[in-house]
């Protein structure tokens, strides 16, 4: 299995849909001062539970800071069996460019 790369402007098409899964890996203290609206935030501390109670066929879309780290991160989701994953690239940083006042 592998991901897809996405741009921001396609990660706002795919959120659109209901089904679609959004997680934010960036540290704890990033994610409380500001995220994209809905975004799950992961760590090592609640990845099982997350990979366990979601929908492995519904669209996954990853996102950290500039759009690097989210590369792993949906590299080991598609590994865990999720079949729809997407890194969205520019990560969070290009995403308040876009849409400065979306989420917190």
């Amino acid at each position: 299995m592998t991901f897809k790369r996405i741009s921001t402007e396609q990660t706002k098409t795919l959120l659109a849909e209901d089904n679609t899964l959004l997680i934010d890996i960036r540290d704890k203290t990033s994610y409380l001062s500001a995220h994209i609206e809905n975004a799950v935030h992961l760590d090592n501390s609640n990845i099982e539970t997350f990979i366990n109670s979601n929908d492995t066929h519904a669209p996954l879309i990853i996102y950290c800071y500039h759009g690097n780290s989210s590369q792993g991160a949906a590299d080991f989701f598609a590994s865990k069996g999720f079949s729809d994953v997407y890194s969205m690239d520019g990560g969070f940083e290009h995403w308040r460019t876009q849409y400065p006042f979306t989420g917190q």
